[in-house]
């Protein structure tokens, strides 16, 4: 069966678009069929394989599943120019299929829904890559997923975030009836040379425990590969970044 993973948090800039953007790449560089579906507004998972935001998970929300409006949606699958990898675009309009779900009340189960349509024999992965706001679409992203990963800097305001996207889980599995799980919390960031990091990460071990991932290094070169439109396996496969990666794409195919 396709595993659904969802990349999530409740705050930007703790490395979530990087996380499913490596991790994609990753699974399909390990022989795996994934699907990356880009929830973001912001568009930044197209952008960081070298393609165009488009509006298709607008569609993908907002639209039935009739015959012929699930080949439409279908029509916005985009190679993503690496074998084994497809995308799934979206666009600042995804704030306002949001905005729809909300206004039609959709119930917690749509996404889930709205993406049976991609399942299909060999087919391993679709990977959610959310947005930090909160309203509609996170919530149901999670719902829709397996599994959850919460990507966190290893700074103090960052791992609060965590509590959050914790409680959030929570909630959804006692109240939504959710039947996934988190696979683990991912510490970015980090700097082994600093205080904080070192301090943030232990706190989050005697919190979550052995849901605690393996660290990724705070690395310039993962800002450089994202903004050449390269995943960090093309631009320098060897670095520790793309081991860090490559590592965590490992650890996803236990589960």
């Amino acid at each position: 069966m396709t595993k659904i993973i969802c990349i999530a948090n409740q705050k930007g800039g703790v490395g979530k678009t990087t996380t499913a953007v490596s991790l994609a790449h990753g699974l399909a560089l390990r022989g795996k069929q994934v699907l990356l579906l880009d929830m973001d507004p912001q568009g930044q998972s197209a952008t960081a394989l070298g393609r165009n935001p488009e509006p298709g998970v607008f569609y993908l929300l907002t639209m039935g599943t009739s015959p012929q409006e699930t080949t439409f949606v279908n029509s916005w699958v985009r190679s993503s120019g690496r074998d084994g990898l497809t995308l799934f675009p979206g666009d600042q309009q995804t704030m306002a299929a949001q905005m729809v779900l909300n206004a039609q009340n959709q119930p917690v189960s749509s996404i889930r829904n709205a993406i049976k349509r991609f399942f299909q024999e060999g087919l391993h992965y679709i990977i959610f890559d959310t947005a930090p706001s909160v309203g509609g679409i996170q919530e149901r992203a999670v719902w829709a997923s397996d599994f959850v990963i919460v990507p966190t800097a290893t700074e103090f305001l960052s791992a609060e975030g965590v509590g959050k996207v914790a409680l959030m889980m929570n909630v959804l599995k006692q109240k939504k009836g959710w039947k996934g799980a988190l696979l683990g919390i991912l510490p970015t960031f980090y700097d082994a040379q600093t205080r904080e990091s070192k301090i943030t990460n232990q706190a989050l071990k005697e919190r979550f425990g052995e849901r605690v991932l393996a660290p990724i290094h705070r690395a310039t070169i993962l800002r450089e590969c994202a903004a050449s439109g390269k995943t960090i396996f093309e631009y320098d496969e060897k670095c520790r970044s793309a081991e860090e990666y490559m590592n965590l794409a490992k650890q996803v195919m236990k589960f």
